[in-house]
């Protein structure tokens, strides 16, 4: 049994903030300790305790946003991460769960027992020794100004296996297939398949997209340039020097835990990307 819950809530929409302080109050009347995150305070009227999200540790978390508020849960959320309901008020929601007029319902299905987890890969990121954060979706390597070209050299488990030039390269995990690679041409992978996708953005040479086992390790060796921007998630960005440091990405230890209820990964790939308004 869940004895704890943490709202995290973009704070740019009313209804997301009147709609966390509902929650808040509703299952706070259920007997569950409930945290919010500290960045609604001013912002929501409530008697709940204010964490900052890099140290609430609560059984699960309700995230009330699109997909860019889970995403930037995942990067903030102290590990192991525990499993989160999304509620959509976002523009496509491919990773939430519920709608805001179903979120009572979702809730008090949770505190019934009656649901799945569905946990999906993430990526790690280390550029020389320091270990950026995991990528639930995908990073993104560019050149460190606008219109340069990134030239790199990309291997597998050490050996070199093309060499590319373009104005980026997006690594992705399955998740993230439906994202900013798909966007950039590539391919969406089924969530069962154990690989991640490297997705070229503008590339000037032959190569559109290359599908690898997640149990390999691909290091990106930049050969003309002296820094790259390194994008995690959309949401976390750092400048990397690329004197004798090489970009490393590996599947993480970690997870993130999703709470789901009759959907799966086609029903959403049908609903709010694909196929919609085909039917």
């Amino acid at each position: 049994m869940f004895k704890s819950v943490g709202i995290v809530a973009r704070y740019d929409k009313k209804p997301a903030l009147t709609l966390a302080e509902e929650l808040a109050e509703y299952l706070s009347k259920k007997g569950l300790r409930v945290y919010i995150e500290d960045t609604l305070a001013g912002k929501i009227t409530t008697q709940e305790e204010m964490v900052p999200l890099s140290k609430m540790k609560p059984d699960f978390l309700i995230t009330i946003g699109g997909d860019g508020t889970i995403l930037r849960t995942c990067i903030g959320v102290a590990k192991p991460e525990p499993p989160i309901l999304g509620i959509n008020m976002g523009l496509r929601g491919f990773l939430t769960e519920a709608e805001p007029k179903n979120a009572f319902e979702a809730v008090n299905k949770i505190l019934a027992g009656k649901y799945k987890i569905e946990k999906s890969a993430k990526l790690c990121i280390k550029a020389g020794q320091e270990t950026l954060p995991d990528a639930l979706n995908d990073v993104v390597i560019s050149a460190g100004e606008p219109s340069k070209i990134l030239c790199t050299q990309i291997c597998k488990d050490g050996k070199p296996i093309l060499n590319c030039q373009a104005d980026g390269i997006i690594v992705a995990t399955e998740t993230g297939s439906t994202g900013y690679s798909f966007s950039a041409g590539g391919p969406v992978l089924d969530p069962g398949l154990g690989a991640f996708v490297i997705t070229p953005i503008c590339s000037l040479t032959v190569f559109h997209s290359l599908i690898l086992p997640a149990k390999c390790k691909i290091t990106f060796n930049v050969t003309k340039a002296e820094e790259v921007l390194v994008l995690i998630d959309g949401k976390y960005r750092k400048m990397i020097k690329c004197k004798d440091q090489l970009l490393e990405v590996t599947v993480s230890k970690n997870v993130t835990s999703f709470i789901r209820f009759e959907t799966d990964f086609y029903d959403r790939l049908k609903s709010r990307l694909l196929f919609k308004g085909t039917e």
